[in-house]
């Protein structure tokens, strides 16, 4: 099908061949999303003698000597490999490696569009945890930074924990890390808006995959009261026999309140619904939450309760769209945490550093905190600066970073 779209250049409404409606999806995709280009010029014999033989072997030389000229004499330091097996693609699944690269595409320009970071996509034609660690790390003397992309749970929990254990840069599974954080913020503005805490609030999330147990881990070690996290099964609790390895960690650090069940058994007077999961939330549940709930509704294309729905009952509402107010949208955090942490070449991401990213970006909407607009926009040219000045000052305070 691909091959018989239209040239994106073309003014044609029709594609030429089949005379079928023009696309312009496919028109912006055709020959990819991005390009190498280089930064220094080679227009004669002496650029070509410097950028390359001979001048490049001083360069070299220079850097076997001492290994941390790599850092300045390279693009190390300036860009991330963004790394996907193609298990668990946006909301298609596993397709594969081949059919993940327009993602994989798109999450690289976002780097560097919304944080000037250089990356380049790698899909792996692998599923094997252990295979994927070992082709990381022979891959890691190229990046400054590994982003985990689109990888399916349990073994990006895995792979995540083994490359971090092994590697001396930051990898950061953004499905988890990004999305926590960008929830955090949005929570703390709703909570300031309606004048109350985090540790006020009992949150219920619906979803145990990547995105769930991050958010639930991250809002607890944030300060939240409670969350109650629920898979396909019902509420994950300790009295749970059929709990992987994950979830039965899971189970020994949320619902305090020792809830078992469906998921709207937990909804019942709670504070905050956060869906990751799909799926559609019967009304009458969200109709049980406390008085001035919080929904957020993240599942793409459908949220799991419709804003229609979410605004009859609850006083701030959320969704992962961008048509909607409220977008929990990962760019808002990953470029800024992966140019923090470049800029001061710090060994790794941490919790204290993922939570500066949220507080500051929860600080950017400022006065203009409202209903309707607790988290900023994507394109709010104050986010990346923000995020990334809050990241570094944070790496430098907990001491991984190395300049």
């Amino acid at each position: 099908m691909a091959a018989e779209i239209v040239n994106p250049r073309s003014d044609s409404t029709t594609d030429s061949t089949t005379d079928e409606p023009f696309d312009p999806a496919f028109a912006l995709h055709r020959g990819g999303k991005m390009a190498v280009q280089a930064t220094v010029p080679v227009r004669d014999k002496d650029d070509l003698s410097l950028a390359y033989t001979p001048g490049v072997a001083k360069v070299c030389s220079a850097i076997a000597e001492n290994p941390e000229l790599v850092h300045d004499y390279t693009w190390k330091s300036q860009v991330v490999a963004v790394v996907t097996d193609g298990t668990a693609v946006l909301g298609l699944g596993d397709i594969g490696p081949e059919a993940s690269l327009p993602v994989m595409e798109g999450k690289a320009i976002l780097f560097k569009q919304f944080g000037g970071v250089d990356a380049v996509p790698i899909a792996l034609a692998t599923t094997d945890a252990d295979e994927i660690v070992e082709t990381v790390v022979r891959l890691a003397p190229s990046f400054g930074g590994v982003n985990l992309e689109d990888i399916s749970a349990p073994r990006c929990f895995e792979i995540e924990r083994k490359l971090q254990e092994r590697l001396d840069i930051p990898v950061f599974h953004d499905d988890q890390h990004g999305t926590a954080v960008v929830t955090l913020a949005a929570l703390r503005n709703a909570a300031k808006l309606s004048g109350r805490s985090l540790g006020d609030l009992r949150a219920v999330i619906s979803g145990a995959g990547a995105a769930g147990v991050a958010i639930a881990k991250f809002l607890l070690e944030a300060g939240l009261g409670d969350v109650a996290v629920a898979d396909r099964k019902g509420i994950v609790s300790r009295d749970r026999e059929d709990l992987t390895e994950v979830k039965r960690e899971l189970a020994e650090i949320t619902n305090r309140a020792g809830i078992s069940g469906p998921l709207e058994s937990a909804l019942a007077g709670a504070d905050v619904f956060i869906g990751v999961s799909g799926g559609t939330v019967p009304e009458a549940a969200v109709a049980s939450m406390a008085p001035g709930a919080f929904v957020f509704a993240m599942a793409n294309p459908n949220p799991e309760v419709h804003p229609d729905i979410a605004h009859k009952y609850a006083s701030v509402v959320a969704t992962g769209r961008s048509d909607y107010p409220n977008q929990i949208n990962n760019v808002l955090a990953f470029p800024g945490i992966f140019a923090g942490a470049l800029q001061v070449r710090a060994s790794r991401i941490t919790e204290g550093m993922k939570i500066a990213a949220a507080n500051a970006l929860a600080d950017v909407v400022g006065d203009e905190l409202a209903a309707d607009y607790v988290i900023p926009s994507p394109f709010d040219e104050r986010v990346a600066p923000a995020v990334t000045a809050a990241v570094a000052a944070a790496a430098r305070a907990e001491g991984v970073a190395r300049r």
